[in-house]
């Protein structure tokens, strides 16, 4: 017959063994994010959105590859305060599985374990949202570092390369881009998100 002991220890080891899978995989760098192949850009700092704001977002992308067509959803909560960005991506069933901190020249990240290679990096989702939401002047001395350009017209916002090319184009359904829908289409990789904002609160940096 087993003993309670023995029932107790076996209970704790695969309770252990369920906290080890959940846990999350930290990792560190610096205000750098890769934007295209062998081009990095240095992101703006997170004063110059010029407000703090909380949000609860909804990420939803659409990207099609050898193998077909595919969508993914992610559900997040976006704080900016004038010294700290922070962020943090949900499960369907409300788990948190991808933090980000960026504050003092650094980005600090967390990803469930075991979902690095099927949850985009953390740092990539910051780009993609600080480059839709931070105005035109934080972003252009950064781009200018790597000869590429921003043009905000019609509530449409075009990145284009060195070359040209457009490589990121941004619509947004309202002047205030935490009203309506925003579209982002990456075209070199191709791939598009729908940003939508479900609740926000903007306030003074002086608050």
């Amino acid at each position: 017959m087993i003993g309670l002991r023995s029932i107790q220890r076996t209970a704790l080891i695969a309770f252990a063994w369920m906290l080890s899978g959940c846990a999350l995989v930290a990792d560190s760098s610096g205000p750098q994010v890769d934007i295209a192949p062998h081009t990095r850009v240095t992101l703006p700092t997170p004063a110059q959105l010029g407000y703090q704001v909380t949000a609860s977002q909804l990420i939803s992308a659409q990207w099609q590859d050898d193998t077909g067509k595919h969508s993914q959803q992610l559900p997040v909560q976006l704080q900016v305060k004038p010294q700290q960005v922070l962020l943090a991506g949900f499960s369907s069933w409300g788990t948190r599985i991808l933090s980000l901190n960026y504050q003092n020249n650094t980005i600090d990240t967390q990803v469930m374990n075991g979902l690095e290679n099927t949850l985009p990096k953390p740092e990539q989702v910051l780009f993609n949202l600080m480059i839709t939401l931070w105005p035109r002047s934080a972003w252009e001395e950064p781009l200018n570092q790597v000869k590429w350009r921003m043009i905000d017209a019609n509530n449409t916002r075009t990145i284009l390369d060195n070359s040209g090319d457009t490589v990121i184009e941004i619509e947004y359904q309202s002047h205030d881009p935490f009203s309506g829908e925003i579209q982002f289409h990456n075209r070199k990789l191709k791939y598009t998100i729908t940003i939508q904002t479900l609740n926000h609160r903007i306030q003074d940096v002086t608050q």
